[in-house]
């Protein structure tokens, strides 16, 4: 059978209805993907998911935001404490790092745990990537260089490095990593959920889309499986996801999924993606996905710029009962309230007059109050 048919063909069979096993088992106990039903068990018993890509206006990046020298519990309490006030958000998708945590592996946990506690009191639990293909493909750990003058995203990094993604020595380090991060937090119900890949199949976006190496598609392909594997080997009582992001068509009959799409609609517990498009497609995504059988979860969308606003986004998603985490939270050091041709024509003597992600100043105050009424609304409709 082509990789193409078998990969879809897997992705088929894990709708249909499962004989109940002879025990009965919990989410929590399983090492095995969540059937349908079991991951609509799981979502019927959370609110009305909603909240946003986090990382603290002081942060240029991941590791900014997680290394010893520069976490900063204070702003994070701070903007946390707005997005549940302000907008009555419940989660915050926030990006992890593989070079964080082998530099100081049990600091990186201390550090999460910290993080937990604060979001916890705010009524959040976040949803963590372990991995993230986007952006600038050769990180280092230590001081981050500072942004880009009128760029967006100037300083985001991915992980794996580039050269340590296509070095199959590497592979023992990131599995630790997966297993040492899943394991630690795996039955934390402070946790939502995991998604395990952000955007794999991404060529690195913005300035980096020549930077790719010719092995990485490849490499992603085997690799992405795997760490399903290795984060579902330590049994979370979370789910696992890794969300579609482009492509024509996403239904199973279209067959238009890349391999590595089938992996993510095939491993994932419950699916999620990325919209930053006009209602309408929006409306065609969710279409589209819903005939998978399993919750949705919009983990990224809002550029208002391009189509993507809260006015007309939002109350779909609440119609829909789609789990919403735009981009992002707050004005800061990665400059997304930039446009994306920012990366081509810098925006360094006048900002645009509309913000194309974000909701909060620098200082605080709202960007727009209507947005925090609308998300307001919509939270409390559930």
């Amino acid at each position: 059978m082509p990789r193409s048919a078998l990969f879809l063909a897997l992705a088929l069979a894990v709708q249909a209805p499962l004989a109940a096993p002879a025990v009965a088992q919990t989410e929590a106990a399983s090492a095995t993907r969540w059937t349908p039903a079991q991951a609509q068990r799981w979502y019927d018993k959370q609110p009305w998911i909603v909240g946003a890509n986090y990382i603290p206006a002081t942060a240029i990046n991941q590791l900014e935001m997680w290394q010893a020298a520069t976490f900063d519990p204070k702003t994070i309490d701070r903007e946390l404490g707005i997005a549940r006030q302000q907008f009555g958000m419940n989660t915050m998708r926030v990006y992890l790092h593989d070079l964080a945590w082998q530099q100081d592996p049990e600091g990186l946990k201390k550090r999460i745990d910290a993080f937990l506690t604060i979001a916890g009191r705010h009524g959040i639990r976040p949803i963590f990537v372990l991995f993230d293909s986007c952006w600038d493909p050769d990180p280092v750990i230590g001081p981050q260089r500072p942004p880009i003058p009128g760029v967006h995203n100037s300083g985001w990094v991915q992980g794996p490095s580039r050269t340590a993604l296509v070095d199959p020595g590497q592979d023992a380090r990131l599995r630790a990593y997966v297993e040492d991060i899943v394991g630690s937090f795996g039955n934390d119900d402070r946790v939502l959920a995991w998604d395990v890949w952000n955007e794999p199949d991404n060529p690195g976006g913005g300035s980096y889309n020549a930077s790719q190496l010719a092995e990485e598609r490849t490499r992603i392909e085997q690799l992405l499986p795997q760490v399903f594997q290795w984060a579902r080997a330590k049994r979370p009582r979370q789910p696992l996801t890794s969300g579609l992001w482009i492509g024509e068509d996403w239904s199973p009959a279209a067959n238009k999924l890349t391999p590595i799409q089938q992996v993510q609609v095939a491993q994932s517990d419950v699916i999620s993606f990325h919209n930053y498009e006009w209602p309408e497609q929006f409306e065609a995504r969710i279409r589209q996905l819903r005939l998978y059988g399993r919750p949705l979860l919009c983990t990224e969308w809002l550029a208002r710029g391009n189509g993507s606003n809260v006015d007309t986004i939002l109350p779909i998603a609440r119609r829909e009962k789609v789990a919403m985490v735009n981009w992002g939270l707050v004005e800061g050091r990665i400059q997304t309230t930039l446009p994306w041709d920012s990366w081509e024509r810098p925006y360094t003597l006048q900002p645009p007059t509309i913000w194309f992600h974000d909701l909060i100043r620098k200082d605080g105050t709202l960007y727009r109050p209507r947005e925090a009424e609308i998300f307001r609304q919509m939270e409390a409709a559930r």
